[in-house]
């Protein structure tokens, strides 16, 4: 498996006017902040964007919190013949570098980062294993199967429990969400 090709933020800001950057995290994420002109095609969906995206004229830039889920994108692409680049340190390190993140207007809704929501998941089943563990034993292997979750996450720079909260209702972009950003990529 070859690692995608990257660009630093400083890199990116330069020829930002030249790409097309699509941001694979969750909506809620996206609407957290997001590099300019970046449209949002979650990385569960992004197979149904690769006909558009082989379309796009110029490089494609995709992007993510840190750069896991963009460099997973971007094989992803390259399985079906679409070249992109990966932002190296994901929206964290543009932010880091001092550049600009477009966010909405105040006042508006936005959702936790999934690293955030990850957190607050698997500690309060932590907590939950140890507290249950005080009425039987057995409620410990909750705590202990989270633990080697994690572990097994940090080793794969995966994560099944992102995976899963990505399908709750507040991470998942409504289907006329989707389709609007497809067709704002064609146009490019």
């Amino acid at each position: 498996m070859t690692t995608p090709s990257a660009l630093d933020a400083d890199e990116a800001r330069a020829r930002l006017p030249q790409l097309t950057v699509i941001d694979v995290r969750t909506p809620g994420e996206f609407a957290a902040g997001h590099l300019p002109g970046a449209l949002n095609i979650p990385l569960d969906r992004i197979g149904r964007a690769v006909p558009t995206l082989r379309e796009v004229h110029g490089e494609l830039l995709v992007v993510c919190a840190s750069g896991a889920r963009s460099e997973n994108a971007c094989r992803v692409l390259a399985e079906h013949g679409v070249r992109a680049l990966t932002l190296t340190g994901g929206t964290q390190g543009w932010a880091q570098g001092g550049h600009e993140l477009h966010r909405p207007a105040p006042g508006t809704r936005t959702t936790w980062s999934m690293e955030r929501q990850v957190r607050l998941t698997a500690g309060g089943l932590v907590l939950a294993g140890l507290g249950l563990g005080l009425l039987h034993p057995a409620w410990q292997l909750v705590s202990a199967g989270i633990a080697g979750g994690l572990v097994f996450s940090a080793l794969t720079n995966t994560c099944g429990m992102a995976a899963l909260l990505a399908k709750l209702p507040h991470n998942r972009p409504r289907p006329a969400d989707l389709d609007a950003t497809l067709a704002a990529v064609a146009r490019r």
